[in-house]
């Protein structure tokens, strides 16, 4: 196994904090600590190769496992072995074989052109010029960004900018790496093109990938098993042709209205999950979508209307449900 955690915890200490400057005041002398359970009690093992989904709503606990997965944070409790090494020890020969890639996180020069940026992990890595040019040459074709190396990064489009953050990432070959939200924000064509390079990359370098993203897509296109943390636990580890049995099972329909629509009219169409002035949101199931939309289509005055899978946050919820009515329901953890 490439990545082994037992009973991993993480606890964050704070201080209750009111408004008012009486409160100020009494808060130098005394202060109320709180204590807020990040990550509690987590147990799985990665194999090498492996592309795992690793799923959660805000707040669940997903980018403080990656954190301290690779080191930057140190666990309240348990133990975590990482490719044979404790990660929070920090060693350089650790520091060298991973890579962590947040999407609302840079590490490129905002500045300086990204081939600048990319000459500096060159030098961190220690790689030698000719095989630091050769992963260059095949990242930036791979990415189709060869001709933006030298644009400065702050001019450089969304998705440009993370694919220069991937190639930053994996200019010194890691063998393992943490993708946290890579495609958030990013339009469709993008968040495309980077699936598409990620399941190359994973297929030539055997390198294990942990993905954390809202977009079932990406999971769904890249990985064959999923874990999914909620509430600092996790409630699913497991094939995700299982637990796409929940998530599969119905389709977002959101509408923007020229006119209002009663809740009622919408009720024919789906279940209404949201109505306001003139925007309506409904849940259908998802064998009917096509059936749904062209009648939505013809007797509603829709503007504009998007199809979406169910949030993360819904199908963990349906998990719960039927966990707690005693139904059928692919819970491992």
């Amino acid at each position: 196994m490439i990545l082994s955690i037992e009973h991993l915890s993480k606890s964050f200490e704070y201080y209750k904090k009111e408004l008012g400057l009486k409160n100020s005041i009494r808060n130098l002398f005394y202060r109320e600590k709180l204590t807020k359970e990040a990550v509690r009690d987590i147990t799985f093992e990665i194999g090498e190769g492996e592309m795992v989904g690793f799923l959660g709503p805000n707040g669940a606990g997903k980018t403080t496992t990656l954190k301290m997965l690779s080191g930057i944070l140190h666990p309240t409790a348990g133990t975590a072995s990482v490719m044979g090494y404790t990660p929070w020890e920090r060693k350089k020969a650790f520091k060298m074989q991973f890579a962590i890639v947040m999407g609302q996180k840079n590490q490129l020069w905002w500045d300086l052109p990204a081939n600048e940026s990319l000459y500096l992990n060159k030098c961190i890595y220690e790689i030698d010029d000719p095989t630091y040019q050769a992963n260059l040459a095949e990242l930036t074709e791979l990415l189709d960004v060869k001709d933006l190396l030298n644009v400065q990064v702050r001019r450089l489009s969304l998705g440009e900018r993370m694919k220069m953050e991937l190639i930053a990432a994996l200019i010194h070959k890691p063998r393992l790496i943490f993708l946290d939200e890579p495609t958030i924000g990013l339009d469709i064509l993008s968040q495309r093109k980077i699936r598409e390079f990620l399941k190359y990359y994973n297929q030539v370098q055997r390198a294990t990938i942990i993905l954390t993203s809202h977009y079932m897509e990406d999971i769904e296109d890249l990985c064959r098993r999923a874990i999914i943390i909620n509430q600092g636990r996790i409630v699913f580890d497991g094939d995700l042709a299982r637990v796409n049995g929940v998530f599969a099972q119905s389709k977002v329909i959101r509408l923007q209205l020229s006119s209002q629509v009663s809740r009622q009219t919408l009720a024919e169409f789906g279940e209404v999950k949201e109505l306001s002035s003139y925007n309506a949101t409904l849940e259908v199931p998802r064998q009917e979508v096509k059936e749904r939309s062209k009648a939505i289509l013809d007797r509603l005055p829709v503007v504009d209307f998007t199809i979406e899978d169910i949030p993360v946050e819904e199908g963990i919820a349906l998990l719960y449900q039927r966990q707690a009515t005693g139904q059928p329901a692919p819970i491992e953890a």
